[in-house]
């Protein structure tokens, strides 16, 4: 009796510590990943579809802003938004690209003040600018031609 007795304590002590093993490893899985876990450092960091093409990509774009470009089923570029380069004051922007992957449209802050300004493009040409005059922030619309020659102006630009 006294063997099953120390028998029985070791198996409720090996028992014990078997199960504070597993308790401690399944509190660690739902916990927070240690603080250097929480960042990622990459210079591209890609979002593939299901059939691995890209269609999303994170990335310094080739004049040095950072950007976030979006590419559609046949891999086109359709839309970028991001930072312009250092030499352009970082200012934003969003792209939308048409199918040529040319800008279609441009929204973009532009000059000292940071005036919004948005250019519709066809086939690579600006037809018409809007937006506020970057010195005196007051409204303008420029329209151009095919040929490329001003068409139309609403306020200095």
């Amino acid at each position: 009796m006294h063997e099953s007795a120390i028998a029985g304590i070791v198996a409720g002590f090996l028992g014990g510590l078997l199960g504070a093993a597993l308790l401690a490893q399944i509190g660690s899985a739902g916990a927070s990943p240690p603080a250097s876990q929480r960042v990622i450092d990459a210079r591209t960091i890609r979002l593939l579809d299901a059939g691995g093409k890209v269609r999303a990509e994170l990335a310094m774009s080739p004049d040095g802003g950072p950007a976030l470009f979006f590419f559609d089923g046949a891999g086109r570029n359709r839309l970028v938004l991001g930072l312009y380069a250092p030499s352009e004051r970082e200012a934003p922007f969003v792209v939308l690209n048409d199918p040529g992957q040319k800008a279609a449209g441009i929204f973009r802050l532009f000059g000292t003040n940071e005036a919004p300004v948005i250019v519709l493009k066809n086939a690579g040409r600006d037809r018409s600018i809007y937006g506020l005059n970057p010195q005196t922030l007051e409204p303008f619309l420029v329209n151009y031609a095919a040929d490329g020659r001003k068409d139309g102006v609403f306020g200095k630009y």
